[in-house]
């Protein structure tokens, strides 16, 4: 009994230790930092705000003088205009003009654009969140597929042995040619399951590649599970103040709304200055200043139409809001199954492991004593292989399980889980580029140094 005791509480520590891998090697956060720094999806969505920034800069240019230096070479016919007595002609200029009033369109569209720029940062977390969530499956995947090599490869070890084990009963008449041919078959069908497994890690790590950038090494084992939230309602309520979507859906909303207060403003007046100073070919010297004032008063419906257009827009943004809201909160509930679904296999399989290794070590006892067919044996065998790779699977599970979680709260992100990397400020080039700097200004050499720090320039 004492024997029987100890088989049981070493099938349960085997159990525990396929997660185990090597206690050192390259860990978990070193792959999410090679993710962070080395993907082109991050890249891509930075390049897209910094779009986003230049929008507001074109924004607030409109609200600035425009000079431009203008020059007119005519060519006359002195037959239709003998008054000039030449038939080329000439003008130099330098002219300027500026918006003094617009009922507030530009302002409008700054503020729009404002709003863009906050919506474009929030889905630029959205793909980090993406990235680094990819990171983790890269990972567990590699992890789960070396793991399941391992329990392929001792199988074939162990059905090796058993044939070799019946082919010696077999020479001496305790056995039939009929079990020698299923210890065969067993051993031939372990083998190809130690291919695919072979296969499916190649394929995990190819996965990997892709996430971080390069193939893995040696990796670790994963470390302790970051904290999520204590209930689901506090994770929906955390997700509801934090995800991106959301966040990112609520500045559409304050965007779209400024374009209908700009709509309605086209609809009144606006005044426009502008100077002008040139001289032509006889030398004579010319200047102009002059201010005007424009009130639309019929464009064929097309403002009208803008308006409807815009309000339409802002209708469609705050029910995208809304939708996006459920959206995330049946995400947080189906994160939340799925971790607690995944938690519980964790312990049926660890169940299901030790009881298939006492009754596979049963059953090799009783064919000892001739109680037990070879057939048993290798069906036992087989069964505790299934329970170990299923641990194995849900243990896996589990963990991605965890950041799957994170990511539909809003939290899996580089500074969330504190990975030590220099993150990317979406601030520094907004900062810059915000008040439209000119390309000689002092903000235009400080828009340089950043251009060349992203290897822009």
């Amino acid at each position: 009994m004492a024997g029987r005791k100890f088989r049981q509480i070493a099938a349960v520590a085997t159990a525990a230790s396929l997660v185990a891998p090597l206690a050192h090697g390259e860990t978990l956060t070193d792959a999410l930092v090679m993710a962070y720094r080395n993907s082109h999806l991050l890249d891509q969505n930075r390049a897209v705000l910094r779009a986003a920034d230049e929008g507001v800069a074109q924004s607030v240019a409109a609200l600035r003088p425009v000079i431009a230096f203008v020059a007119e070479g005519l060519a006359q016919n002195p037959a239709t205009n003998s008054t000039l007595g030449n038939n080329l002609y000439g003008t130099l200029a330098l002219t300027g003009s500026l918006t003094l009033y617009d009922g507030g369109r530009t302002r409008n569209a700054i503020e729009a654009a404002k709003e863009t720029v906050l919506a474009t940062r929030e889905s630029l977390v959205g793909v980090e969140q993406q990235v680094l969530l990819g990171a983790v499956s890269a990972y567990m995947s590699v992890l789960q597929a070396s793991q399941t090599v391992s329990l392929q490869q001792n199988n074939v070890n162990v059905l090796q042995q058993e044939l070799k084990a019946t082919q010696d009963k077999f020479d001496v008449g305790e056995v039939t040619k009929t079990d020698v041919a299923q210890a065969q078959a067993a051993l031939a069908a372990s083998q190809a399951g130690l291919v695919s497994a072979q296969g499916s890690l190649a394929v995990a790590r190819e996965a990997y590649k892709a996430a971080t950038g390069a193939y893995p090494g040696a990796l670790s084992s994963p470390p302790r599970e970051p904290a999520t939230a204590a209930s689901l309602s506090e994770a929906e309520a955390i997700a509801t103040r934090t995800h991106p979507s959301i966040l990112s859906a609520q500045h559409q909303v304050a965007a779209a709304e400024y374009g209908v207060k700009r709509a309605a403003a086209s609809i009144g007046p606006s005044v426009a200055a502008k100077a002008q100073i040139g001289t032509d070919t006889g030398s004579n010297k010319a200047e102009q200043l002059s201010v005007t004032m424009t009130q639309p008063i019929y464009y064929g419906g097309q403002l009208s139409s803008v308006y409807r257009q815009a309000a339409a827009t802002s209708d469609q943004s705050k029910a995208a809001l809304m939708q996006t809201t459920v959206t995330v909160t049946q995400g947080v509930g189906n994160a939340w199954a799925q971790l607690s679904v995944a938690r519980a296999s964790i312990a049926a399989n660890q169940e299901q492991v030790r009881a298939a290794q006492v009754a596979f070590d049963g059953v090799k006892e009783e064919a000892k004593l001739g109680s037990r067919t070879t057939l048993d044996v290798l069906t036992a065998e087989q069964t505790l292989l299934n329970a170990k790779v299923a641990l194995v699977t849900a243990q896996t599970n589990q963990y991605v399980a965890v950041y799957s979680l994170l990511s539909s709260m809003g939290l899996l992100t580089a500074d969330h889980l504190k990975l030590g990397v220099p993150s990317y400020d979406p601030a520094a080039y907004y900062n810059v580029v915000s008040k439209a700097p000119a390309a000689m200004s002092p903000q235009g050499a400080a828009l340089d140094r950043i251009m060349k720090s992203l290897g822009k320039n």
